[in-house]
């Protein structure tokens, strides 16, 4: 049990350090056009990376998920409203599943 309370107190160091190691040694405004374009990046990657792993497992046929994407991929290079991707991939994981998964249905 000792431990457990070891691991966490590790992490939540590792954790603070990572978080106050920028406000402590970056204090004037980046002028680095590479660095500020890097950095205005990085929240679109991380999200990027976090979702499309999850789009093809949270379906039963990596297809469907492949289709889904797709879709949304199109929809919003066209200007969709966030909504109108979101009910667009649905739809088409739903109709993928009916129709191309073999066995595939609802329940």
């Amino acid at each position: 049990m000792k431990n457990i309370w070891l691991y966490i107190l590790v992490s939540a160091g590792v954790s603070y350090i990572i978080r106050a190691t920028p406000l402590v040694l970056i204090r004037r405004e980046i002028k680095n056009r590479t660095l500020r374009s890097f950095l205005y990046y990085v929240p679109y990657t991380t999200l990027a990376v976090m979702t499309f792993p999850a789009i093809m497992e949270a379906t039963q046929s990596p297809i469907a998920g492949l289709l889904a994407l797709l879709a949304g991929v199109f929809l919003a290079w066209r200007g969709a409203s966030l909504f109108k991707v979101a009910m667009a991939c649905c739809l088409v994981v739903l109709a993928a599943e009916l129709f191309l998964v073999p066995g595939g249905g609802i329940g």
